[in-house]
């Protein structure tokens, strides 16, 4: 393997020979890295995480450190990551606590961007981006093609839904509804559905238009959520059933 003599790895570690490991970095005991991974410099890897294959991790980065929660006690719990995701400068990713499912997780194929949080127990899917400081609070669900614009915080116990896109610097208090364009100006709003991301992810006229029926029976018709729910489930094709799907089992309500 590749490991600088000025990094520091462990006994007990998994560090396959087709990983590099850079100058300063520092790898614990319980750490099991995929292959091809590159650690570039001054990086930290702590706790039970296991990482999957060709994850690159840049300068000053912490991967499963102990939660910023009072109440942890130093419980041997989770961080999972999978392959492919570009990890830069600076981000810190908490391992999970008891209370909150022991496990943070990230998915594969996702950016996260300089100064980017993913508080403990959070959970983040796949071929999202996380845009320059956006910040998980502990028990955040970030479902997949989701993104987080920069500066933008997201409350505990918030689920942001699948395509979803947040614009820069808004404060996420309640679940954010998939395939919506979502951003504040002066308070937070869903503003359809985020069309252009969509159809660079192949969505077909048929389903996009499916889609804008349904965000206008919820934020432009006169109905109430309950009355919109219902309207949007007599749509057809299984992209209307996520929207509806996703409201019902909200338990923050979402943001309209």
């Amino acid at each position: 393997m590749s490991v600088h003599p000025r990094a520091i790895v462990a006994a007990g570690a998994v560090v396959p020979a087709s990983c590099t490991v850079g100058p300063y970095c520092t790898i614990g005991a319980e750490v099991v890295l995929g292959e091809e991974c590159n650690l570039v410099s001054h990086v930290v890897v702590d706790g039970r995480t296991k990482l999957g294959a060709r994850n690159t991790i840049y300068p000053f980065a912490s991967v499963g450190v102990a939660p910023q929660d009072l109440k942890y006690a130093g419980e041997p719990t989770l961080t999972e990551i999978g392959d492919d995701n570009t990890i830069r400068e600076c981000v810190t990713i908490s391992r999970g606590t008891n209370k909150g499912g022991g496990i943070t997780r990230v998915g594969s194929n996702n950016l996260l961007m300089a100064y980017v949080h993913i508080g403990h127990d959070s959970h983040v899917g796949s071929h999202c981006i996380l845009a320059n400081a956006a910040t998980l609070a502990g028990h955040v669900t970030i479902e997949d093609y989701a993104s987080v614009g920069a500066f933008s915080p997201v409350h505990q116990f918030c689920t942001v839904g699948q395509y979803a896109f947040i614009g820069g610097g808004t404060i996420v208090t309640q679940d954010v509804l998939p395939y919506s364009l979502t951003s504040s100006r002066r308070e937070n709003k869903a503003f359809g559905i985020n069309k252009i991301g969509l159809t660079r992810r192949g969505f077909t006229p048929e389903r996009l238009n499916t889609l804008q029926k349904a965000f206008r029976l919820l934020l432009a018709s006169r109905l109430n959520t309950t009355q919109a729910v219902e309207k949007i489930r007599e749509l057809e094709g299984e992209d209307a059933k996520v929207v509806a799907d996703f409201i019902e089992r909200s338990q923050r309500g979402v943001i309209k």
